[in-house]
């Protein structure tokens, strides 16, 4: 058995070793818990030492516990304001904010990033070197995050769409070879978030796309490439409709859509249905103007 002075010198030479570095407050208790040893036996001793110990580790976890609650809370914090000004259309405001945030290689941040990129990159004051800058900046964010976060919805969603835009911008040959590729991932977030309307709407158009190439185009680029995928209007308007039930009115151009496939399928009322509301829907973004602008002039021709 220790003596009762060699316990005390023992266990706090131990205790410094042991968890390191000790703020002043800690010590000082643990020292009040040592001076507070009876002398009437080594048993008693020993059992106020090791209750001393272990009084004081639960305070370091509990330290440890709060700095990560209050971490999580303050990227909650930026997610919550960087979600509501990307929803105003503040593209540059959001990417500020998100690229200067203290814990910007948190995946929930990085996926953010290349979203609002790939945003910023279909902007149309920006001139083409930049936008293509953006887009393949967006997808090299995103692109970083796949291997380790490969079944993470956004990180699914947001490698397709960014893979697609970087393909397009590199020309005809990479969009071609880069389709499959595409929709293997659309396909892959879709599986794991089947309501999300906006990569409800991508489906369809990469289905509308792929249908509405003309024949002599698709022979001419399947002999010069390779050979395209299949799809049908039917196909698309499967998706547009999906992604219309899961937010209804969320997106001018999905109406749009809606429009021109039930027009392609020869049902005209369902078309000037979506059509009409496509031409009326509030301008506040460049695809929202391109949506009444095209919807109006499909009208006139049916009228």
């Amino acid at each position: 058995m220790f003596s009762c002075a060699m316990s005390k010198k023992f266990f706090q030479t131990s205790i410094r070793r042991f968890l390191g570095m000790w703020n002043h407050h800690k010590y000082s208790k643990m020292n009040l818990m040592l001076s507070r040893i009876k002398t009437n036996s080594e048993k008693n001793k020993e059992y106020v030492l090791w209750t001393g110990f272990f009084s004081i580790w639960p305070s370091s976890m509990d330290n440890d516990e709060r700095a990560k609650d209050k971490k999580a809370v303050l990227i909650n914090s930026i997610l919550e304001v960087s979600d509501n000004v990307f929803e105003t259309g503040k593209y540059e405001e959001c990417y500020n904010l998100l690229i200067n945030c203290e814990n910007k290689e948190d995946v929930e941040i990085k996926w953010r990033i290349s979203r609002v990129l790939y945003n910023m990159a279909k902007d149309q004051k920006y001139n083409q070197s930049y936008r293509k800058e953006l887009t393949l900046k967006a997808h090299e964010v995103i692109s970083q995050e796949l291997p380790s976060h490969y079944d993470h919805f956004a990180v699914q969603k947001w490698y397709a769409l960014t893979l697609e835009a970087k393909s397009k911008s590199e020309g005809l040959k990479q969009r071609i070879e880069q389709l499959e590729t595409v929709k293997k991932h659309m396909d892959l977030a879709v599986s794991m978030n089947p309501n999300d309307a906006s990569l409800l709407h991508m489906l369809g158009e990469w289905c509308y796309q792929i249908t509405d190439l003309p024949w002599h185009q698709r022979k001419t680029a399947e002999t010069l490439y390779a050979k395209l995928p299949n799809s049908t209007y039917e196909d698309a308007l499967e998706y547009f409709l999906r992604a219309e039930e899961a937010q209804p009115r969320f997106y001018s151009i999905n109406l749009l859509r809606l429009g021109m496939c039930y027009l392609k399928l020869n049902m005209e009322d369902q078309a000037k249905y979506y059509l009409k509301l496509a031409a009326s829907y509030p301008a506040k973004s460049n695809d929202d103007h391109q949506a009444n602008k095209e919807a109006a002039e499909i009208l006139k021709k049916i009228k």
